[in-house]
């Protein structure tokens, strides 16, 4: 039998962030709480690695990074962070960072069955309160799907949806990339 992993009940952001450092698997912060990351499948992998090998030298031009999976965001000032499939920043203070983004452009979440409502509602809901965020793109891991929510004028955000066929346009970046590319390799297919 595995023993089940003990968190604190409660924890500030600041014993979070010394803790997190020491352990050997990530967790996520929301207000207090400690969320266990879960791994994720090999077309979720493959999916985020497609759009990372796409977006690099895309960014390198325009002064900008991409990093995976392992990179936390802090999305309210001491209070969450989270580690997104893929984040951009532009941000001078973020490209020198080596603890966290504050700062991001572009969050990209690849879903999966165990995390699409999760990252669709409570995560859009605290990655929207990030002033700096431009764009929080979510793609679906199991059928060739892409949604896009663009930040508009003060509270307003636009949704744009991408199927076959389709180039996925990431405006804050001027980036486009065909659906095609970013789900090669992938099948849908059940095992």
């Amino acid at each position: 039998m595995i023993a089940e992993p003990q968190y604190p009940q409660k924890m500030t952001a600041e014993a979070y962030l010394e803790w997190e450092a020491t352990q050997e698997f990530r967790h996520e912060y929301v207000d207090g709480k400690i969320l266990a990351m879960t791994g994720g499948s090999i077309p979720h992998n493959d999916i985020a690695l497609n759009l990372y090998t796409a977006l690099r030298p895309h960014l390198r031009q325009k002064g900008c990074r991409v990093n995976v999976s392992d990179v936390k965001v802090q999305t309210n000032q001491n209070s969450r962070y989270f580690y997104p499939d893929l984040v951009i920043t532009c941000d001078p203070e973020d490209l020198k960072s080596r603890k966290f983004i504050q700062n991001p452009k572009v969050i990209v979440e690849v879903l999966s069955p165990s995390t699409a409502s999760y990252d669709c509602t409570k995560k859009l809901k605290y990655y929207r309160q990030i002033s700096s965020l431009q764009e929080y793109v979510l793609i679906d891991s199991e059928s060739m799907s892409v949604g896009v929510y663009h930040r508009g004028e003060g509270k307003m955000w636009y949704y744009y949806g991408y199927e076959k066929g389709d180039a996925i346009a990431l405006q804050s970046i001027e980036f486009e990339c065909p659906m095609e590319l970013l789900y090669e390799g992938i099948s849908f297919d059940p095992e």
